[in-house]
């Protein structure tokens, strides 16, 4: 397969935090050549303050780290506010180690022993979806349902004015629910269009997710996020609210 030249994709900053040396030089070697701007580290600490300082678009998280593991990185960072996209990196291939990586705020997994063409094509897949003005040519716009609206050109989200802090992935699953405000879509099409694949048919991660806005976005009446049970989720006033629809 042939790479494009550095000089046709954009100059993305990634932070690679490996402590297998030889794992993280051939990440970092590939990531030059294939067009990336490349730093590194190799411990959770470090990891911290390497995302502060460089503010990357992406960075590639070993799991097992000598001191905190990754998960925990991704728990303090996000807690921070920090919604930094995060690629788990790491041996465990359980598809419960998987749903807890995402859980604790990554936004995809890879299993070691890894393709690294697999590693480029998540790396651009998570890009594409966390920073769609990039490659877009058309406007940013405005959604909006009841008293929910959600600027992609911003990338903010309020409820009755009230700003409300999303973490990537979160914000591109709401703004797939509210460009389909109404209607029903299922949860295959919403691997489709939020995940751009499968995770091996495992519907978990968007239920995690859903919670995850629920508790956000839904922590005001009314409830805007519905489930229709045996087939997806709908943004829409729930037909018996009593309240009046803006």
């Amino acid at each position: 397969m042939t790479e494009q030249p550095p000089a046709a994709r954009p100059r993305h900053r990634l932070l690679v935090v490996e402590d297998e040396p030889s794992i993280r030089t051939l990440l970092e070697a590939t990531l030059r050549l294939t067009g990336y701007e490349v730093s590194n580290t190799d411990t959770g600490q470090s990891a911290l303050l390497e995302v502060e300082r460089l503010e990357p678009h992406l960075v590639l998280l070993d799991v097992m780290l000598p001191d905190l593991d990754g998960y925990e990185v991704t728990r303090r960072l996000r807690a921070a506010g920090n919604d930094c996209p995060i690629l788990f990196l790491t041996a465990r291939t359980g598809t419960d180690d998987r749903i807890s990586g995402l859980s604790a705020g990554g936004d995809d997994y890879v299993s070691k022993p890894f393709s690294i063409q697999e590693v480029l094509l998540r790396i651009e897949a998570i890009l594409r979806r966390t920073a769609p003005a990039i490659a877009a040519h058309t406007s940013p716009s405005v959604l909006r349902y009841a008293d929910l609206e959600l600027d992609e050109g911003a990338h903010e989200v309020h409820r009755a004015g009230k700003y409300i802090a999303l973490s990537p992935t979160e914000f591109k699953l709401l703004a797939y629910l509210l460009a389909n405000a109404g209607q029903v879509v299922t949860k295959t099409q919403i691997l489709d269009h939020v995940w751009s694949y499968d995770f091996a048919g495992d519907v978990r991660i968007i239920e995690t997710y859903v919670r995850y806005l629920r508790k956000k976005i839904d922590c005001l009446d009314p409830p805007l996020i519905q489930t229709v049970r045996g087939i997806g989720y709908s943004l829409r006033i729930p037909r018996d609210y009593a309240g009046t629809e803006q």
